[in-house]
């Protein structure tokens, strides 16, 4: 029986003897410096309202106050577990709880506790908790210390992660020092805890993932389409291909812009989906044409059969992505570039951009494409 189950947990419940995949909801990891600072000002504060100097690190779990860090998805599949919300805050735990275990060893104390929430050696390798292949390599160096990494060609989230392991390093708060590290680390992995939502059921996982995140804040609508269109697959290889190519696209059309891939989706669904536009009058409801711009997501789920989108067993889920996704998104990446670059075969993209005409791309996809 499929059952969905909440439960508060310690950061040492959590971590202690799991292994986590990262699932194809997830975004990449993409926090930067302002939200690992913040985490760490939130736990510096709440960690030194309690601390004494005095205190023994017995009484860090029953004297002092605790920390709510929020909630996390996990979906328990064929026994594995399965992170779809809450990879952001995870990631950047472990990379704090590794510059932990090599601060209490540079003092001398036993870091053990520390080091078993991030990883156990399983020959011949490190099996990291947070087990993704493609980080196995970035999380060995700052495991190990090792500075021959380079992760200049790396994707983004290896990036990302090198980047913010250093912030850590950088603005880890001055006034947790000496013993007071000690007394830190075990605060921080017995009195932090988190929600832990567990389902069973991808579908269960996805809604509830959808619910949390579908206010326009944490997550945006192209997040959230690609976490439907790819619960939607069933078969695992076609998920995985289907991820790949919606992530390195999303990524292509990131590095020409920043919302270029939200654009990208709104024109591609108008070009080829929209038969509706709200009327010109007051009080009107928002048809097609803006309802795919403002959830876009939220518009291919409610229109999935106008879409050929038929049944989560068909291979039409795959195909929207491997190939109609696919190819309209690098015409759109074709057409912005002509449009940042003039070229006598394309003028009038380039002139039409020079004059603030976004709506051009829709209309070129629709009738030339």
């Amino acid at each position: 029986m499929k059952t969905i189950q909440a439960q508060s947990k310690c950061l040492q419940e959590v971590l202690d003897g799991q292994r986590f995949n990262i699932d194809y909801y997830q975004r990449e990891y993409r926090w930067g410096t302002k939200q690992v600072v913040d985490m760490l000002t939130d736990l510096g504060d709440r960690f030194l309202n309690s601390h004494d100097a005095e205190n023994n690190v017995e009484s860090v779990r029953s004297e002092y106050e605790r920390y709510f860090l929020g909630s996390i998805i996990i979906s328990s599949v064929d026994d594995k577990y399965y992170i779809v919300d809450g990879q952001q805050r995870l990631t950047t735990l472990t990379l704090l709880l590794i510059y932990l275990m090599h601060q209490l060893n540079e003092k001398g104390y036993e870091s053990s506790h520390v080091k078993s929430l991030i990883s156990k050696y399983i020959p011949p390798r490190q099996a990291f908790v947070l087990d993704v292949d493609e980080r196995e390599q970035c999380m060995e160096a700052l495991f190990d210390e090792t500075s021959n990494f380079d992760a200049s060609q790396e994707n983004e989230s290896i990036q990302n992660i090198m980047l913010r392991y250093q912030d850590i390093v950088d603005n880890f708060p001055n006034e947790i020092t000496d013993n007071a590290i000690n007394h830190f680390s075990a605060w921080l992995i017995y009195n932090v805890d988190v929600i832990i939502i567990d389902t069973s059921s991808d579908s269960d996982a996805y809604t509830i993932f959808e619910t949390m995140n579908d206010r326009g804040l944490s997550l945006t609508s192209t997040d959230m389409l690609k976490g439907y269109l790819l619960t939607n697959i069933t078969e695992q290889e076609s998920r995985n291909n289907a991820n790949e190519i919606w992530r390195e696209r999303v990524n292509e059309l990131r590095n020409i812009g920043k919302e270029e891939d939200s654009d990208a989706i709104k024109a591609w669904l108008r070009s080829q989906y929209a038969t509706t536009v709200r009327e010109r009058k007051r009080d009107s409801a928002d048809q097609d044409f803006e309802l795919i711009a403002s959830q876009s997501h939220r518009w291919v789920r409610d229109n999935a059969n106008k879409l050929g989108l038929i049944d989560k067993n068909s291979p039409s889920y795959f195909k929207f992505i491997s190939t109609n996704f696919k190819f309209y998104t690098e015409w759109y990446m074709f057409l912005i570039n002509k449009a940042k670059n003039f070229s006598n075969d394309f003028p009038n993209v380039y002139y039409n951009a020079q004059n603030n005409f976004s709506l051009q791309y829709p209309v070129i996809l629709g009738d030339y494409i």
